[in-house]
């Protein structure tokens, strides 16, 4: 029966593919029963192997293994083209899940002990369950009956909290700079291991200007330069510039989660190959020399009456000191040494700032 169907859905619903050969035939099927391309793929894999060419060379031809091949070559009848169907992806679900272990006995007790301490935490309810049932419960039974049934002292905080963590898990946890260099051993703490970036706001002349700033956490070269707003299309820019000035020498990035370094920046950070490294949120001291180094900026250039509402003047004032703090001015952290004479490299030629 379902042969004779195939065969009237291939020549009486559609007769012009009388017409067409035995292989033309099953690809206006294909196309007719609105497979996918992954099984369009398939079908092509097996109608160049009925065409006279052995498995091996069909498997040399579209770079396939072998066993992918008759996976596929065996689910498929030339005799019954509803078949073009197994050519499809399976689910790869497993069949038999892990049930959730709470009985509805144990939901009602969970229940009435949360809506008598709504502010209390998952681990605290489940000893106070302990106590007074005598029975130890999971703080994951006491998760799952707080999320299932929505038992929230703020419902407008959980829900958004729960909504940041599904975008998380979703994007994949941000790498943070504490983890990085936390515990980093002493033989890796040497310059260009990682530059810390961050941003300065600048209140001048009833003028906002913002400053994009950079210091290697162990070299302490830095660089800095003025923009008219905080876009991550101006720290796209700064990250080019800056690594034009380390010769492409940029390994990893440390900064905040600010938007100047999302989008655009991003985008720049994965074409050249410089890994990411988050400060935790409200948590300045996650990138310290950076906060140190737009302090030191601060005092000894814009409180000196350094500030100028011409951006290119401004830059090119800030690249002379620049010049002073990275050539001539000892530094404390690296025991009174110029950040030249300690990390033994070239400099940051000034005149690759222009424009």
């Amino acid at each position: 029966m379902l042969n004779e169907y195939s065969d009237q859905l291939s020549y009486y619903l559609f007769p012009d593919i009388k017409l067409l050969d035995k292989y033309e035939r099953w690809r206006k099927v294909a196309k007719i029963l609105k497979v996918s391309k992954a099984a369009k793929q398939r079908l092509d894999w097996i109608i160049y192997s009925h065409q006279g060419n052995s498995p091996t060379d069909t498997c040399r031809h579209y770079g396939i293994a072998r066993k992918t091949f008759y996976k596929w070559f065996n689910q498929f009848d030339e005799d019954n083209l509803y078949s073009l169907y197994k050519l499809e992806d399976k689910s790869r679900a497993p069949k038999h899940v892990r049930q959730r272990e709470i009985t509805p006995v144990e939901e009602q007790k969970i229940i009435c002990l949360r809506k008598g301490h709504l502010r209390y935490g998952k681990e605290k309810i489940a000893k106070i369950y302990e106590s007074e049932f005598g029975v130890k419960i999971s703080a994951w039974k006491v998760q799952y009956t707080i999320k299932k049934y929505r038992l929230y002292y703020n419902h407008a905080k959980a829900e958004k909290v729960n909504k940041r963590r599904a975008n998380t898990k979703k994007m994949g946890r941000k790498k943070r700079t504490i983890e990085l260099v936390g515990k980093l051993p002493s033989y890796k703490k040497k310059a260009g291991y990682i530059i810390c970036l961050d941003t300065i706001t600048i209140y001048r002349l009833k003028l906002k200007r913002y400053v994009f700033t950079a210091i290697d956490k162990y070299g302490k070269f830095a660089y800095a330069r003025s923009y008219q707003t905080n876009t991550s299309k101006n720290g796209e820019d700064f990250l080019y510039r800056l690594n034009y000035l380390l010769d492409g020498q940029i390994p990893r990035v440390g900064h905040d989660n600010g938007t100047e370094f999302k989008k655009y920046f991003q985008r720049a950070c994965l074409k050249l190959g410089i890994k990411q490294y988050f400060s935790r949120v409200r948590t300045p001291k996650d990138n310290p020399d950076c906060e140190r180094f737009n302090q030191t900026l601060e005092t000894e250039f814009l409180d000196l009456g350094n500030f100028n509402p011409d951006v290119k003047q401004f830059n090119r004032a800030l690249t002379e000191w620049l010049i002073e703090y990275n050539f001539r001015r000892p530094h404390y952290s690296l025991n009174y040494q110029t950040p030249l004479q300690f990390s033994k490299v070239l400099p940051m030629y000034s005149s690759c700032t222009s424009g």
